[in-house]
């Protein structure tokens, strides 16, 4: 019987709230330890099973496998900022060198590690990341054997005797025999090789479940997660994206969204998506987060309307990869070119032809005159200025200026060639 797979037990136990812990030995009884400096396995429970902290996994990076201490490493660093997780990075691997090990902690890119720990925590099925396990591959042998197509037991007259491991079957046990269909496994059961994609199913079902159980802070009757105008598509789907079975589906690449990391931005990743998921919009010092990557998804009918697309929200281009920059669609600025100092276009005016550029100021006040200079490539919205006593039913007018941006996007993303798998897809 081959060794259980790390990363599904690693997954697993997260989802079972029963945590590995790091130890010194392959020992049970061992004392755990934290510090991944000095520890040498990863124990689970429930079965028990001990694996070294060096071995690879399934999760490819750089087209080689990630060792089981960075993916661990990985978890344990998912709520802080990017440069933290480096610092932290960086300090274990010179513990592990002042030790004399050969062992190091890989450093994962911002999408890379978003990807891992949004499948860890079971939010996605699937990652364009994690090499599928070879028992994969006999999905179609299975579903050949269940569909009597292939292997199973050899049809034999009745009556006849069948000779197996040199002995007489008894002719009653051979009827049994021939009547018996080797059992295909959940790929196979509707006896096809071509699985099929129910996840249509499920986001029809989300629309009446969530009927049932409505916000407090919107009227009863209304499903928060699909809200809309009149005519309107809704404004955010927060569903997970579903994936499908069909192993000939790859999974599209996720859109990316810049935004402006000056402080007088009126939209930061503390608040950016209430407004865009929500259509209302809060002062960026009335709300907080530490996360330095927020995604949300949004149902873009022109593109495909049967799945949301999901779209990654940063502020700054860092830590991205030479490709990243192809799924960059939209740009919000404040007008300051400095924004763009570290951007693969630095030049406005080249950048806003590569994508969508998005100035969000007060209703009624001047644009500032490098965002007017900039052209038809920059979109220009106002909102209504905020006020503390103004409430969600005083900024109806946020909806629209939101349903405006969306609209822009989905048009942009449609003229460069956005499709239902992706870009040029």
């Amino acid at each position: 019987m081959s060794d259980p797979d790390p990363l599904l037990r690693l997954r697993q136990s997260i989802a079972a709230n029963e945590a590995p812990v790091t130890t010194k030995s392959p020992d049970p009884a061992s004392d755990p330890t934290e510090n991944l400096a000095v520890a040498t396995h990863l124990q689970f429970s429930n079965p028990h099973y001990s694996y070294p902290l060096d071995t690879p996994t399934r999760f490819i990076s750089s087209d080689k496998p990630v060792d089981l201490r960075s993916i661990w490493f990985a978890w344990q660093k998912k709520d802080v900022a990017i440069p933290d997780y480096i610092a932290s990075a960086q300090e274990l691997n010179e513990e592990l060198a002042g030790k004399d090990s050969a062992s190091k902690v890989q450093n994962l890119v911002f999408v890379e590690r978003l990807d891992l720990i949004t499948w860890l925590e079971g939010a996605s099925e699937e990652s364009e990341y994690i090499k599928g396990l070879e028992s994969d591959a006999s999905a179609t042998r299975s579903a050949q054997v269940a569909s009597g197509a292939a292997g199973g037991v050899s049809t034999i007259p009745s009556g006849a005797a069948g000779v197996k491991g040199g002995r007489t079957v008894d002719p009653r046990l051979q009827e049994i025999y021939n009547g018996e269909r080797r059992m295909g496994d959940r790929n196979s059961v509707l006896r096809g090789i071509k699985p099929t994609d129910f996840s249509h199913v499920r986001k029809i079902a989300e629309t009446f479940l969530s009927r049932s159980r409505p916000s407090k802070s919107l009227p009863t009757n209304t499903n928060p997660s699909l809200v809309s105008l009149p005519g309107k598509p809704p404004i955010i789907n927060n569903t997970p994206i579903p994936s499908g079975p069909n192993p000939k589906h790859h999974r599209r690449p996720d859109p990316i969204i810049l935004l402006s990391p000056s402080a007088s931005s009126l939209l930061r990743l503390s608040n950016i998506k209430s407004f865009l998921s929500d259509g209302l919009y809060t002062p960026p010092h009335t709300t907080s987060t530490h996360a330095n990557i927020l995604h949300l998804t949004r149902l873009l009918p022109t593109i495909d309307p049967h799945r949301p697309l999901r779209f990654i929200l940063v502020d700054t281009p860092e830590q991205f990869k030479p490709d990243y920059w192809n799924r960059v669609v939209a740009v919000f600025t404040t007008g300051q070119t400095w924004q763009f100092k570290g951007y693969k276009w630095q030049d406005p005016r080249e950048l806003f032809k590569e994508a969508l550029g998005v100035y969000v100021g007060w209703r009624g006040e001047d644009l500032p005159p490098s965002v007017k200079g900039w052209g038809r490539g920059v979109l220009s919205v106002g909102v209504e200025k905020w006020s503390s006593g103004q409430g969600a039913g005083g900024r109806w007018r946020d909806r629209e200026v939101v349903e405006g941006i969306w609209g822009r996007v989905e048009e942009w993303m449609r003229g460069k060639g956005w499709g239902k798998e992706g870009l040029g897809r």
